[in-house]
């Protein structure tokens, strides 16, 4: 509204300004994430079950020194696989099949707005998430070492490459196909991502292979900074970028809106 004169207004028809347009679905984003019960048995309960259980029970063999500083930064970069691959896939997806993103998409907020939105709540949400596990790392005697730009930058280099991941599926398959393959690919990546066992437990052959897995990118460049105190991991940042500007290429090309 604007002022005529004393006491008299008159509209103003238009568009909030941009970045409140994106701060406010960025915000409406978080809390449907953050009240979905499927999304916080992903992005919380799991990954959180899954530190205390294998630091404190001696299953798998995670080499010298304790399971925790081992196991901390794999569960670190499950966090941001299960909030930017998983959950970010299955909520697009449904909201595709649903139509809320054609409805979005008509709205004044352009479509690289809402993937911007999107892309801010799945950054608040691991925020939320490495808080809370260091958080249970700490009380359980982790000792972290390293350098944390380093870290800074795997964390956001593993969102770009599982979120473009995750757009790019949830953009070209339908709604239960994506539930069945995100959540498959989900526990595929857990076993053999380095997550939990280590990749030097598996043949020769298969670690070449899983080595070029951005899940395994992540887990092993957080693990050679947080646990060994290595430098810049530029080998796993590069594999990373790599998949980052795959997905997120790929998604920006095949996704479909309705």
């Amino acid at each position: 509204m604007t002022t005529v004169g004393t006491g008299v207004y008159t509209p103003k028809p238009g568009a909030a300004p941009l970045p409140r347009m994106i701060a406010a679905q960025a915000a409406l984003e978080t809390k449907m994430l953050l009240r979905n019960g499927e999304q916080l048995l992903l992005t919380v309960v799991i990954p959180t079950l899954l530190l205390v259980l294998f630091s404190s029970v001696d299953i798998v063999d995670t080499g010298a020194g304790e399971a925790v500083d081992f196991l901390a930064p794999g569960i670190l970069a499950l966090a941001v696989m299960s909030t930017a691959f998983t959950g970010q896939a299955i909520a697009t997806g449904f909201e595709r099949r649903y139509g809320v993103l054609k409805r979005l998409a008509s709205s004044p907020l352009p479509r690289w707005g809402l993937m911007t939105a999107k892309t801010a709540s799945v950054l608040v949400t691991e925020v939320l998430q490495v808080i809370l596990l260091t958080v249970i790392a700490f009380a359980l005697g982790w000792s972290p070492h390293g350098n944390p730009l380093a870290v800074a930058l795997l964390l956001v280099l593993g969102t770009a490459a599982f979120s473009g991941l995750g757009l790019l599926m949830a953009g070209t398959l339908k709604a239960e196909a994506t539930l069945a393959a995100a959540n498959l690919v989900f526990l595929l990546l857990l076993v053999g991502g380095g997550v939990i066992v280590p990749l030097d437990k598996f043949p020769q052959g298969a670690q070449d292979v899983l080595g070029l897995l951005p899940i395994s990118a992540l887990s092993d460049g957080l693990r050679d900074v947080l646990q060994h105190g290595a430098g810049m991991p530029w080998g796993d940042l590069g594999i990373l970028a790599a998949w980052a500007v795959a997905g997120l290429a790929a998604a920006g090309t095949f996704f479909r809106w309705e």
